[in-house]
This record gives C-alpha cells, sequence and structure tokens, in this order.
C-alpha cells in the first residue's frame, strides 16, 4: 500500500510538473507549436457546435457555425496552405484549403478571388462573408476533414483536452 501511494505521488508530481503526458493527442489535437489562428476576428461565437454523425451518410453538422459576423467581414486563413476547391457548391461559394498532413479545411459562404492552386500564408485574408448558411445572422460554416473524416475544428484552436483534477495531498 505505502509502494502504491509512494508511486502514485510521484506519477502526479511528475503531471503537475508537466513532465509526463497522460492524454493521448485527440484525433482533433495539433502538433505544439503549430496551432491554427481562428478564421473571424476577433474570436467568434460558436453559434453551433460540431455534431458528426456516427456514419458518413446519415445527417449531423460536420464542422462548427462562427459568428455573428457581417456580411463582407474577412475571413483568414487559419494556417498556411493551398487552396484545393474555390467555387460555389449547391447555391453558397465555398473555399476550401488544404494544409497538407491529409488535412483540409473548408469555409462558407465565403466569397474569394482565390483559386485552386493558389498558396495562402496563416492570417492572411482568403475572402469575405456573404450571408445565406445561418438563417437569422451572418455566420462562417468551417469544416475540417483529416482524410476522408471530419474532425472538430475547434481543436486546432482551443486546448480540448479533458481537465485533470488532482489530489490536494
Amino acid at each position: 500500500m505505502v509502494l502504491l501511494k509512494l508511486a502514485t505521488s510521484t506519477i502526479l508530481g511528475l503531471l503537475v510538473l508537466g513532465g509526463v503526458t497522460t492524454a493521448t493527442p485527440s484525433p482533433e489535437a495539433s502538433p505544439p507549436g503549430a496551432r491554427w489562428s481562428w478564421p473571424l476576428s476577433p474570436k467568434p461565437s460558436i453559434l453551433r457546435s460540431f455534431d458528426p454523425p456516427e456514419k458518413p451518410w446519415l445527417s449531423g453538422h460536420r464542422g462548427v457555425d462562427l459568428g455573428p459576423t457581417h456580411d463582407g467581414a474577412p475571413v483568414t486563413a487559419p494556417s498556411d496552405g493551398v487552396v484545393a476547391f474555390a467555387g460555389v457548391v449547391v447555391d453558397r461559394p465555398v473555399l476550401t484549403i488544404d494544409q497538407g498532413n491529409d488535412l483540409k479545411s473548408s469555409f462558407e459562404p465565403v466569397s474569394s478571388e482565390l483559386k485552386a492552386g493558389d498558396t495562402v500564408r496563416k492570417g492572411q485574408v482568403i475572402g469575405t462573408m456573404e450571408p445565406g448558411h445561418c438563417s437569422n445572422a451572418t455566420c462562417l460554416h468551417w469544416g475540417v476533414r483529416r482524410g476522408e473524416d471530419y474532425v472538430n475544428p475547434l481543436g486546432f484552436v482551443e486546448d480540448m483536452r479533458p481537465s485533470i483534477l488532482l489530489p490536494l495531498n
């Protein structure tokens, strides 16, 4: 029992000092030092959260809605990348950036002069907001895919790891 308490307090001490990482990085996590920036400034409100479907063909919300913002508001690249798509999907202008490492982010409704193959830098204005996604406000729908799977975009701009409570003694 004493050995167990000693081992526990040693592990907890290492956790507090940052010597050991216990949480496995989530699929949404980005490498340290490679944090993305918010595509809207100032930091927007989250109007609708990421709510992926259980199966790829089911309905869900495969991104986040950010805002409210206004028509013509600038949208910026959250990280360096290359424009993979710029055009209209159904009835909305969409811009998709390939960030490398099998990551692609999409923004709608965003009007842009960029075209496929253009290089963008983190923080660069990539387009302007248009109405059409949120019914009661102008908002930005931001989605991120890793390969074919949608992941939570907020994991690239916020620390989404669960909090760990440590004992006081």
